[in-house]
């Protein structure tokens, strides 16, 4: 076994575990039973080291200032209430003065950095999840929902924001007071210290029986929000289908399921929540009253002063609400842990096709010859159902070659595999004598141009959607390619020419001149092999004519692969492949065809008998599935 091919089941294995977990019918998903997630995170705080300095040095400075304050009150207890020591009293009042500015600007500067670090780690956790998913295989996206990805990608997101924000800068300030209050509580009584620390036991306890379920709850809720998210993202996709079909009310009330769903998971995850939060609350002030009771009965035999005793206290009670604060922030951590656990499993999906440690390169210049030797391949969500078997072909540099056949017959398969979506199983596919399992993906796309039968265009500028076939073209350039595609009428004449955005994948434009733009950013790119799949297919006689036009300007000087229904359109392709069930079973020119009598005859006398020759008989070929 190639290292490519053990890497690309090794992918596939991985992607298969994980789109288990994604798929919302996948079964109940592994829970996270750490914080250990939350570790994944630790390169991208790690990025912003004078900025964590900075927390720190501030964090330090407002509990210095805040567990300075007990001192001072037993100085004043025990040392300050009488007249010759009024003195002393405005001293220290003064410096409690000093003390508060102290605490109110460190503790803004801990607020600040904190919260920064937070949100700079989330936009570049963000970042590093959205790049991932452009890099992951074809076969990801066949077994996954988007929906319920983006749903990762933003809401997931959020609440690890709201754990790193403002939750993050309570949780570091609490944990630091709380151990400077133990300390001190020691300092000032070993006994009274001694005896809450038997209390510390019937805290954790709940935090840690009480925190798991607050995690499962939490991963739940986020599972069922996702859900919605990803049902709403489909019918919203769809919703000229829905609408046509009348199933607005069936749709609302499916997605009205799905958000109940995921408001009974938040309900549950909050009554956990509060009921851990009212457990450490009681049982935090039970402790505290009990060691008070035992403390006065030293103040009145002797043993411990007044002073001592409030200064304890004041400990006792800052490392109470320390701890307090910690049980509430505890729940944002689980919800981020959780979170945390979901984008890693995304992070973990190595892409199945993926750049080989030592590429061939293609040539210089590529001219384009494309060699298909006995090919096998399935699609990983159909192992056992044989796509391509055995398919061999040669496309020679500048040949103009249409693949024809029944649906299903895998034409659509050949342009997959030429883009290297997925690897074959056997057999070879090479581009000017370079395998393509060999190549760097990237470099094996750049030498295509696909114009496809449902073209994507972004909501974004005529410019850019255009330009996106060479992002390094110049204005002049791309307008350049919208006139050669005929695109430039209907583009000047919008409201602001080439600056207009588009709707949502296009919604303002017309099919037709939906599929001039992909001629155009196809021009713009200007690679050595055309593909062209169902480009012309769904159009009106009039558009088809124009883009017909535009193509013939597109296709000169490359080699053109055309998968295509309508055998009117191909008839004078410099050679047609006719597949059915994976196989190759006839090729030739289009009077050789029909000559012998097979499946091209009996596909042309359908065609053409019934008068279904097309407004593009004389044409250049045009892409159909």
């Amino acid at each position: 076994m190639s290292e490519e091919q053990s890497h690309s089941g090794t992918a596939r294995d991985q992607a298969a575990g994980v789109t288990q977990s994604l798929s919302a019918n996948g079964g109940e998903r592994p829970k996270s039973r750490n914080l250990r997630p939350l570790m994944r995170l630790l390169p991208f705080l790690l990025r912003y080291k004078s900025k964590l300095v900075c927390a720190g040095i501030a964090l330090l400075a407002a509990s210095a200032a805040t567990l300075a304050i007990p001192t001072a009150v037993r100085r004043m207890i025990d040392h300050g209430f009488s007249g010759e020591n009024s003195e002393f009293v405005n001293q220290y009042f003064g410096m409690m003065i000093v003390v508060g500015l102290v605490l109110a600007l460190a503790s803004a500067g801990r607020f600040y950095y904190v919260s920064w670090i937070g949100e700079r780690v989330v936009s570049d956790l963000r970042t590093a999840v959205f790049g991932h998913l452009m890099r992951l295989s074809m076969s990801f996206y066949e077994k996954t929902q988007t929906g319920e990805v983006l749903s990762r990608l933003t809401a997931d997101t959020t609440q690890i924001k709201s754990a790193f924000g403002a939750s993050a800068s309570i949780a570091l300030r609490n944990v630091v007071l709380l151990f400077g209050a133990a300390i001190m509580m020691a300092v000032t009584s070993p006994t009274l210290s001694g005896l809450v620390l038997l209390a510390i036991p019937l805290i954790v306890l709940p935090l840690v029986l009480f925190g798991r379920w607050v995690r499962r709850l939490s991963r739940d809720a986020q599972d069922t929000l996702a859900d919605s998210a990803a049902f709403a993202g489909e019918n919203l996709g769809a919703i000229q289908t829905v609408q046509a079909f009348g199933r607005e009310d069936y749709n609302t009330s499916r997605f009205s399921d799905a958000v109940e769903a995921s408001f009974e998971s938040a309900r549950m995850r909050t009554l956990a929540r509060s009921v851990l939060t009212a457990c450490i609350i009681f049982i935090s002030v039970a402790s505290i009253v009990s060691v008070l009771w035992y403390g006065a009965q030293d103040v009145l035999a002797g043993r411990l002063s007044g002073g001592a005793l409030g200064q304890f206290v004041l400990y006792a009670a800052f490392a109470a609400g320390a701890l307090g604060a910690l049980s509430q922030v505890w729940g944002e951590v689980q919800l981020a842990a959780g979170a945390a656990e979901r984008l890693s499993e995304l992070l973990e999906v190595d892409p199945e096709i993926r750049r080989p440690a030592q590429p061939v390169s293609l040539p210089e210049s590529v001219s384009g010859r494309i060699v298909f030797d006995g090919v096998g391949f399935s699609y990983p969500t159909r192992p056992d159902d044989r796509t391509l078997s055995s398919v061999s072909f040669v496309v020679e540099p500048g040949e103009t070659v249409a693949i024809v056949g029944p649906s299903g017959a895998g034409k659509s398969t050949v342009f997959s595999l030429l883009l290297r979506f997925f690897d074959i199983s056997a057999g070879s596919v090479t581009l000017d004598g370079v395998e393509l399992s060999r190549a760097d993906p990237e470099e094996i796309r750049r030498s295509l141009a696909l114009v496809p039968q449902d073209t994507m265009v972004f909501a974004a500028s005529a410019m850019e959607n255009i330009r996106f076939g060479n992002l390094e073209a110049s204005d002049d350039e791309v307008k350049a390619a919208a006139r050669a595609a005929l695109a430039d009428d209907f583009i000047t004449a919008l409201p602001e020419g080439y600056d207009t955005r588009f709707g949502e994948r296009g919604v303002t434009l017309s099919g037709g001149q939906r599929q001039r733009i992909a001629v155009a950013r196809a021009l713009l790119r200007d690679a050595p092999v055309l593909l062209l799949d169902e480009a012309t297919s769904a159009l009106d006689a009039e558009s088809e004519a124009k883009v017909q036009q535009a193509l013939s300007v597109l296709m000169q000087g490359r080699t053109t692969l055309v998968i295509a229904h309508r055998l009117a359109t191909v008839v004078n392709a410099d050679r047609i492949i006719v597949m059915d069930g994976g196989r190759i079973v006839a090729q030739g020119r289009h009077e050789e065809l029909l000559a012998q009598d097979g499946i091209y005859a009996r596909l042309a006398r359908l065609q053409f008998d019934s008068g279904a020759t097309g407004a593009g008989q004389n044409l250049p070929v045009e892409a159909a599935d």
